[in-house]
């Protein structure tokens, strides 16, 4: 009997030491930094993958939402009660990340809507905050991934799913300033109810395992992905989870309409409710993103787990060359993951830095009068230097 046991231990070790041994390659695409962009297109053209390639442009974060759906909602068929994927907005889907394959390019795909938080921008302009509310659509967001996951888990292209953009319970629960409302309290009297970010995180992770045990997950932080948010996320007991911040701060300057001119990079900008004034530069920047750094280090979280999944700044704006340049070279130090925002958006100029900081000039307006579809008059120019220089380190330096 002691002979035979010890056959079996044998065959137990070299099995579990096979485990060991063996290697994630979708887990394994995060263990050196990574420089990509995202792309919230209505449309995805049939070189785009090939223009993001050219670019050096590693992963992008893609967002199906805006595509034409066959039902109310891509995918979900209608966020106001989610029963099973849409077969021929997945059959999109799927035709989608084949191109980004075919072209060298990763995807990251993350949802702007789940059922019962439709996206605003497809709701009306109004926040849809069932999600947080009702127990029966945080169950339908499960079926949904575990679903989804089903069907993209062997996938070539897809090397993360981000289960949802920039979640923000607590905007529906009274907090929308993080500047000078205390988040930690909010989350003290939430914690384990249906607002908790940090529930509905580990039931997103455990659903998308269900179905795929290998692709890694991408986590944003509540309060719309940003740094202050930090300081109630709880890490996922999962090796396969990364966790992602978002950077636009501070807004009142990166955002076109809550400047209105006002203020330039660096300089001084007033933010939040109380109009706080505080004097923006590169360590000022460094300030503001330090709690994703402390966090990362007193959770052992290692920095190829963490991932600035967006970040930009209206192109037009005086100082967006210093802002982006400042950010990368944050980012390049803490050796962050990082994802500009965006890439050849379709729809929108304002964060499309290969048209300069300049208007888009009289003949693509003329082209727009004469019933035509241009696209945006895109050339070299300083501002998408910045990003080159980074996305290229090793050409730009002749290496």
């Amino acid at each position: 009997m002691n002979k035979v046991l010890a056959q079996i231990l044998v065959v137990l070790s070299l099995l579990l030491g096979a485990n060991v041994l063996a290697t994630n390659p979708k887990l394994d695409f995060w263990n050196q930094q990574r420089r990509g962009a995202n792309c919230f297109n209505k449309a995805i053209t049939t070189n785009y993958f090939q223009a993001a390639r050219a670019a050096d442009i590693e992963f992008l974060r893609l967002a199906p939402d805006k595509w034409q759906p066959q039902q109310r909602d891509f995918l979900i068929g209608n966020a106001d009660g989610f029963e099973k994927l849409n077969i021929e907005d997945l059959k999109q889907l799927k035709l989608v990340l084949d191109n980004a394959h075919a072209a060298g390019v990763k995807v990251v795909l993350t949802m702007i809507s789940l059922p019962g938080a439709r996206w605003r921008q497809l709701n009306g302009g109004k926040n849809d905050d069932r999600l947080w509310r009702d127990p029966a659509f945080m169950a339908q967001a499960e079926k949904f991934w575990t679903l989804l996951a089903a069907e993209l888990k062997d996938h070539p292209a897809i090397v993360g799913y981000n289960p949802l953009n920039e979640p923000h319970p607590e905007r529906g629960d009274g907090v929308s300033d993080f500047w000078t409302q205390d988040i930690v309290k909010w989350y003290e009297r939430r914690r384990g109810s249906t607002f908790d970010p940090n529930e509905f995180n580990r039931r997103m992770v455990a659903a998308i395992r269900r179905a795929d045990t290998n692709t890694p997950i991408i986590l944003d932080a509540t309060i719309y992905a940003a740094a202050p948010a930090f300081a109630i996320l709880e890490p996922v007991n999962d090796a396969g989870v990364l966790y992602s911040v978002h950077m636009y701060e501070p807004y009142e300057f990166t955002n076109l309409k809550q400047n209105a001119g006002r203020f330039k990079y660096p300089g001084l900008v007033e933010v939040g409710d109380a109009k706080q004034r505080i004097e923006w530069n590169a360590a000022e920047l460094e300030k503001f993103l330090q709690p994703v750094a402390d966090w990362a280090q007193r959770h052992r979280v290692l920095p190829s787990r963490i991932l600035v999944g967006e970040f930009g700044c209206n192109r037009t704006i005086p100082g967006a060359k210093e802002y982006l340049s400042d950010l990368l070279t944050l980012f390049e130090k803490q050796r962050w993951h990082w994802a500009f925002y965006g890439f050849r958006e379709d729809e929108w100029d304002g964060m499309d830095y290969e048209c300069g900081t300049g208007k888009l000039g009289w003949e693509y307006w003329k082209a727009v009068e004469a019933g035509q579809n241009p696209e945006f008059p895109r050339q070299p120019n300083q501002l998408w230097e910045v990003l080159q220089s980074r996305l290229r380190p090793q050409k730009m330096s002749g290496n």
